[in-house]
């Protein structure tokens, strides 16, 4: 039926257009984002994508622009160029739907010292709208999972800088995100919390299907099965699996590898060859 049949009869077709397979959506989808502070360019035509139930990191340097686009993404700054969106959801014209499906732990701690774990929890509950009792089941959920159910009561202050990171991971988790970003989410801690971190979100990776975008500097902190995008400068240098970047360098590890793109990419004044 033609639209002008629609206005005759009244009558309207139904969308017999294919519609995209929910598992084929990426969890995060960045297309051409570029942004600048005055004349600083912080990022330049970022592009790139993170599969549902994957973990994708994001590797660079200090000041590469990874805290930009982490800013970008959850809407702390507007666009001002490109589109992001989440599960499908710009997050310009439908920033309610995108962000509830959105988890976040940023670089700088945001916890309330002087309060409990449940406390800090159930405030952070109350912010997204989550009845008290519920909240509270939640809490109970994500703090076990976390292995701090023994430290529900204690106060912030009193946790050391890897309980910390686990309870603001439990906080991101509270409202049952589908993607989560973390921000540098292992500086300042030791050997033992930085490892004991990363397997545990790699474990709600395999565990529970969540998407993860992970910044850092670290190359340690990734693995030959993750998907790696590396940013320099503000521009994406590579985007595929690990072994594949590493091949495609002609390195014989991650470290040799950026420094050979980045290296390509001063030589040739921001992209690789």
């Amino acid at each position: 039926m033609t639209a002008t049949d629609a206005r005759t009869t009244g009558k309207v077709s139904p969308d017999t257009r294919p519609r995209p397979d929910p598992a084929e959506v990426p969890a995060l989808s960045i297309g051409g984002v570029s942004h600048s502070y005055g004349i600083r360019d912080a990022l330049v035509d970022v592009s790139f994508t993170v599969a549902p139930a994957s973990f994708t990191a994001l590797l660079g340097l200090n000041g590469a622009g990874k805290s930009t686009l982490f800013s970008l993404i959850t809407r702390l700054f507007g666009t001002q160029a490109g589109r992001i969106s989440i599960f499908g959801h710009d997050i310009s014209l439908a920033p309610s739907e995108a962000l509830r499906l959105l988890g976040v732990v940023f670089q700088p701690r945001t916890l309330d010292l002087d309060l409990s774990a449940t406390q800090n929890l159930l405030y952070h509950a109350a912010l997204h709208g989550i009845a008290k009792g519920e909240a509270r089941l939640r809490s109970q959920e994500v703090l076990t999972r976390i292995g701090l159910a023994d430290r529900a009561g204690s106060k912030v202050r009193d946790l050391s800088g890897g309980q910390m990171r686990r309870l603001e991971i439990a906080r991101a988790l509270l409202h049952r995100p589908r993607l989560l970003l973390l921000d540098e989410a292992t500086v300042g801690l030791d050997v033992k919390a930085r490892a004991d971190i990363l397997t545990h979100v790699r474990q709600l990776v395999t565990e529970q299907g969540i998407g993860v975008l992970w910044a850092t500097h670290l190359f340690d902190e990734t693995a030959p099965g993750d998907d790696l995008v590396v940013l320099h400068q503000g521009r994406v240098l590579a985007h595929g699996p690990v072994g594949r970047i590493i091949a495609d360098a002609g390195a014989h590890d991650i470290n040799s590898a950026f420094m050979r793109l980045t290296g390509a990419a001063a030589e040739t004044g921001g992209s690789p060859p």
